[in-house]
């Protein structure tokens, strides 16, 4: 584990396989996540305080819908407000800048090592905000929420990487941005970096 943003590539010379989270970590998407989020709860009288938001980075839409749904005692579709608010996202995403020191690393192993992008959001949500910061072509491998059953805290995500760009899971480095996302790094056997 390293817990430092003052990072560079020779620090990951001895991995063989590089995995990246999208949101908060390739991508400074996480305040305008926000901004749809608090927008699209506000329409059905639900409150999501951004601390709230911050601890949940990782969770799939449907499932924080669900929950925050279930907690205020509203009866709605999560899919359906999850894709509501996935649509408010996308509406915003040229506001969505890349993470400076993280994208270099990512620049740094494009074409030597595998490299992957292992996301708690949406397969669109995730290409759209890799094809907006113009580095989609960068990663062989793109796992998103459709693709695992469990999700962060579970390992399968990175998991799942790690299978698709053919490395085992002790000789993978984890990008992340959110205590889920480390607890499932940790959980899948891999060192981890806290990017924040």
């Amino acid at each position: 584990m390293c817990d430092s943003l003052v990072m560079n590539a020779n620090d990951f010379e001895r991995y063989d396989g590089l995995i990246f989270d999208c949101d908060g970590t390739l991508a400074d998407s996480m305040p305008v996540h926000y901004v749809a989020w608090r927008e699209t709860m506000s329409r059905y009288g639900i409150e999501f305080k951004e601390d709230r938001f911050y601890s949940m980075g990782g969770m799939p839409s449907a499932k924080i819908v669900a929950l925050l749904s279930g907690e205020h005692g509203v009866d709605v579709d999560p899919e359906a407000v999850a894709a509501e608010k996935e649509t408010q996202f996308q509406s915003l995403i040229d506001q969505v800048q890349p993470m400076a020191a993280v994208c270099e690393i990512a620049a740094a192993f494009h074409g030597k090592k595998p490299m992957a992008v292992a996301s708690g959001s949406g397969r669109v949500v995730v290409e759209k905000q890799l094809v907006a910061l113009g580095i989609d072509h960068w990663f062989s491998v793109v796992v998103t929420s459709e693709d695992t059953q469990r999700h962060k805290p579970e390992p399968d995500v990175f998991l799942e990487a790690a299978r698709r760009i053919e490395v085992k899971p002790e000789n993978c480095v984890v990008f992340e941005d959110s205590p889920l996302g480390f607890q499932a790094a940790q959980a899948a056997g891999m060192d981890w970096v806290d990017v924040r």
